[in-house]
């Protein structure tokens, strides 16, 4: 299992090194982000949790929206849905529930603008919407730039 994850782990960074792709890791929230061009428009982000070994993989994919872009600073709001493949295993729903994001990525270092700092909120609902938690999401971001 463990070999499995590194594979896709090295996929996923080979992809996002060839591409303009971005990668982010909230330490906070032990989440791992991979998506797609965030300068632009709009962009998708797929998220993988790892808060425990592997007991729980749930993933969140989210179209975003970027409502302000400048130089060194993005706003973005997006939905997201939250599934977890495992829990097929326990006989469980595979969709978990809804997320509203709203956040900023920020190159507090201008000589180095594809290191950014992500901040979001995020109020997560689960899929029958009896219960919700509201999540604060601090996190570092890297964007690849295609070679010129």
């Amino acid at each position: 299992m463990k070999r499995i994850v590194l594979s896709a782990a090295g996929v996923l960074l080979s992809v996002a090194a060839f591409s303009q792709a971005s990668v982010a890791y909230y330490p906070f929230s032990s989440l791992f982000s991979v998506s797609t061009n965030p300068n632009k428009a709009v962009w998708l982000d797929g998220r993988m949790q790892f808060n425990t070994l592997f007991g729980s993989l749930s993933t969140t994919v989210a179209p975003m929206v970027n409502v302000s872009r400048k130089e060194f600073v993005n706003y973005y709001t997006g939905l997201g849905i939250r599934f977890n493949a495992l829990n097929q295993l326990n006989d469980a729903d595979i969709l978990e529930g809804y997320s509203l994001h709203a956040g900023v990525r920020v190159a507090p270092i201008h000589s180095i603008p594809n290191l950014r700092v992500a901040f979001e909120l995020s109020p997560y609902a689960r899929a029958n919407f009896k219960s919700g938690v509201f999540y604060a999401h601090f996190g570092i971001a890297y964007q690849f730039q295609k070679k010129q």
